[in-house]
């Protein structure tokens, strides 16, 4: 008995250290809205304090976190009116320059073009990150969306002298957000082809594992350092000394698809070819 009571005794004390490690991952893996205090009840000790020192960091944490994205949010709105008028004025100026002024005129395009693709990437990365993007729940063939990415993809990497091609496929059928998980491949794709090497090709494959589908993007390029493979799918990382900072990609890409991929519970994994080279996995539950 009295082991039985030094047991009871013991699961006592442990049980907030136990609720506040668990909930110390939650917060750890994006869940904001990690809490103990309702856990811990009316208890009295040091590690119950503890607890709601927890609770009241993890709010503040919360608070400043869903400021930030939706001060993100708002400014990429209110940047797509500047823009829209800008667009308007080239149209104007190209009608009354005629082609005096051509050149200058295509490469304030294709930067207002950019412009406006990097905002539309930074508020479907607030939505997804705040939750407030709405997942469709349909069947999806995997191997039939791939092979559509593909064939557009190819289409830009042949300007660029390179390839991409479906190395190796199954029929595979998961359930989930057609938009999303297209952008979240595509993303992945295009980063492929900026970075692999000239006459080269992108290589997709696509398997199935138990309960799960996943797709592996590699490409040739010269790889990304082992210590920089973690923080790959951080928004606007970027790696200098391996990746070329003037690609011409913004940094969201990867962030998006992490994002994406994690919403329809999945995961996304970055690792170094052997014989150089970078290989994308994205794992899907089926």
């Amino acid at each position: 008995s009295a082991g039985l009571g030094c047991y009871f005794l013991a699961s006592y004390l442990t049980a907030p250290i136990v609720q506040l490690r668990a909930a110390t991952r939650q917060l750890a893996t994006g869940d904001l809205s990690a809490r103990v205090g309702k856990l811990l009840g009316n208890r009295r000790d040091e590690t119950t304090e503890l607890g709601r020192e927890f609770d009241r960091m993890a709010e503040r944490i919360e608070l400043l976190i869903n400021g930030q994205r939706r001060l993100l949010g708002d400014i990429s709105h209110e940047l797509r009116s500047p823009l829209t008028r800008l667009n308007l004025a080239l149209g104007v100026a190209r009608r009354q320059a005629g082609d005096v002024a051509a050149k200058a005129h295509d490469r304030i395009e294709r930067e207002a073009e950019r412009l406006n693709e990097l905002i539309g990437q930074l508020l479907l990365l607030t939505e997804l990150e705040s939750g407030d993007q709405r997942i469709k729940r349909e069947p999806i063939k995997l191997d039939e969306l791939l092979k559509e990415v593909i064939a557009d993809a190819e289409f830009e990497a042949r300007n660029q002298n390179r390839s991409v091609q479906l190395v190796a496929s199954v029929e595979s059928t998961i359930t989930g957000d057609e938009r999303l998980l297209r952008s979240a491949v595509e993303n992945v794709v295009r980063n492929a082809i900026r970075h692999t090497a000239e006459g080269t090709v992108v290589e997709i494959t696509l398997s199935q594992q138990p309960g799960a589908a996943l797709v592996a993007v590699r490409d040739h390029g010269s790889g990304v350092p082992e210590e920089a493979l973690s923080q790959l799918f951080r928004p606007f990382y970027r790696v200098d000394d391996a990746r070329d900072r003037h690609s011409g990609g913004s940094g969201l890409g990867l962030s998006i698809t992490e994002r994406a991929i994690r919403l329809h519970g999945g995961t996304v994994e970055a690792l170094n070819a052997a014989d150089a080279g970078l290989i994308v996995s994205l794992r899907m539950p089926r």
